[in-house]
């Protein structure tokens, strides 16, 4: 049995010592956050901080405040109940959301995963064995000592004779313990990739939760005008199957031509024919209503939706462009994504340079278990290890450059990424405005239409005019009506997409709500209450 010899104490702490002091710095750059973006508006011209009104349904005026804060539950602003228990519901059984908790779990297992390198690894092992020394190996029976040493003697001193097999029992157990000194940082940047990603996994839920709310209340709002518009046209139809009947009438008395009859037959055609597809699309609603709720199609939702539900709200949150930096996920996900890029090029920096490496063992050995720790059984080992690649065809620097350069393509990804989200927002500011406008618009078509109905229905009852005539101005009121409920969707639709624009209000998610995502952290509680989106370190730590 071979033994390794003893190192003295002394010089054995003194080596780990070492290799801990060297543990002291990380290559590679230490990640920076960007500056916010110098913008102070979303547009080179002034923009009125006020839409115009129109006096109808969804028809108030909206006032832009900069110093308003984005609620976590900014759908309620639309005063609606039944969107706000379908949310919730979404909330609850939406898939997509479950995967993205289990994405976001998974991250946090490889942290903890990754940050378990820093420690050393100890392992036992325990390996018996029984064996058969053949007997033609130059001896007699071997004989074996009680500390397990075994032992050659010969029976005829002439020499060695054949003398048949020996069998025997051997027993080995040791403990060894492994250890890999962080000395410049490469598990560091490990944990630093590994944190990155999991900041980015929690953004990634926020954004699930966001989009999930901003889809049921696109959904609802379309459900409400899309019924509203069947209804419309509904009425269109049954103007046009009367009026068919009164020309059809006529022209039995030779009063009308068969142009005539004729074309309302395709007026009455174009009528029904509108009202399939928003029939169709009634029902595609709904079907995206019940997934979205986690139903499947057969299973419907009790929640029912019409305009007349569905507040407007007049005031309305503009976070500035540097704020928005901050409260976007896929900008702050867009962030850590760059961050990951900067410990990635870390940690292919120290791939470049010697590896560490301390292994221990002990243990002993007999020929029984009992003797495997007495006197002369046990043994140990004590060795260090300090490698470098000395030539590798350029494969390691050639890594390194390339995590450089992917760090290069994540802050411009990053810089697309706030762009995309400037104008997201300056695109839906201007949208509003528009579809103010073109409410306010539809408005006086629509009051138009209505005083030429209500005054050819007073014609008509003083027999100032025939039936027909009053029939084709309530046709025109309706169709003025269709438009006008366009242009309410519109507006009810633009204010959604503002708040999801502006990052949805996830940094004021309620204490007591939070654990739907996951637990946070303390920094991150008194950023929730403080209503300012929390801020992220360069370990990807949250910061207030």
């Amino acid at each position: 049995m071979i033994v390794a010899p003893k190192l003295p104490a002394r010089l054995s702490c003194s080596a780990i010592a070492i290799a801990f002091a060297l543990a002291g710095c990380a290559v590679g750059p230490d990640f920076k956050r960007p500056a916010a973006p110098e913008a102070s508006s979303y547009s080179p011209k002034p923009m009125p901080d006020t839409t115009t009104s129109a006096a109808v349904l969804a028809g108030e005026a909206q006032h832009f405040n900069p110093q308003a804060d984005i609620p976590f539950d900014w759908w309620t602003l639309f005063q609606s109940p039944q969107i706000n228990s379908l949310i919730q519901r979404a909330f609850n059984a939406n898939p997509d959301v479950e995967s993205a908790q289990a994405a976001l779990r998974q991250a946090q297992e490889s942290v903890i995963a990754q940050q378990g390198f820093f420690y050393p690894t100890v392992s036992a092992s325990y390996s018996p064995s029984r064996n058969k020394l053949a007997g033609n190996m130059g001896g007699n029976s071997p004989g074996i000592q009680g500390n397990g040493t075994i032992v050659q003697t010969y029976a005829n001193p002439a020499g060695p004779v054949f003398n048949g097999p020996t069998y025997y029992n051997f027993h080995v157990a040791q403990l060894t313990v492994g250890y890999v000194p962080d000395v410049f940082g490469l598990n560091r940047r490990q944990v630093e990739s590994a944190k990155a990603q999991l900041a980015a996994q929690k953004l990634q839920l926020e954004a699930t939760y966001i989009t999930l709310a901003a889809n049921v209340v696109a959904a609802a709002i379309q459900e409400a005008s899309v019924r509203a518009q069947i209804a419309a046209l509904e009425r269109i139809v049954a103007i046009n199957q009367e009026s068919l009947g009164i020309l059809r009438n006529q022209a039995k008395l030779g009063y009308v031509s068969g142009m005539e009859v004729a074309a309302q037959e395709f007026s009455l055609a174009s009528a029904e024919q509108a009202l399939i597809p928003l029939q169709k699309q009634l029902e595609q609603t709904r079907n995206l209503i019940r997934a979205l709720a986690g139903n499947l199609p057969n299973e419907d939702v009790a929640e029912t939706f019409d305009l007349a539900s569905l507040h407007l709200p007049q005031e309305l949150p503009l976070s500035l462009p540097s704020r928005i930096v901050e409260q976007r996920p896929d900008v702050r996900a867009a962030e850590e994504q760059m961050h990951y890029a900067s410990a990635q090029a870390g940690v292919a920096i120290a791939n470049t340079l010697p590896q560490f490496a301390i292994a221990a063992g002990v243990g002993g050995m007999a020929t029984t278990p009992d003797w495997m720790f007495r006197t002369g059984g046990g043994f140990f080992n004590l060795a260090a290890s300090v490698s470098q690649t000395i030539f590798d065809g350029g494969t390691l620097h050639a890594r390194s450059r390339a995590a450089g350069q992917a760090l290069i393509q994540a802050g411009a990804q990053y810089r697309s990424t706030v762009i995309t989200a400037l104008q997201n927002v300056a695109d839906t500011l201007v949208t509003i405005q528009s579809d103010a406008d073109l409410l306010k618009a539809a408005a006086k078509t629509g009051l138009a239409a209505q005083t030429m109905f209500d005054l050819s229905r007073k014609q008509y009852q003083a027999g100032q005019i025939d039936y027909l005539t009053q029939l084709v101005a309530e046709q025109n009121f309706q169709l003025a009506t269709l438009n006008l409920v366009q242009a309410q969707t519109n507006r009810l639709g633009d204010t959604a997409a503002l708040y999801q624009a502006l990052g949805g209000g996830w940094w004021n998610r309620p204490a007591a709500d939070a654990t739907r995502t996951t637990t946070p952290d303390t920094q991150s509680q008194a950023a929730a209450s403080s209503g300012v989106p929390p801020t992220s370190s360069a370990n990807g730590e949250h910061v207030q």
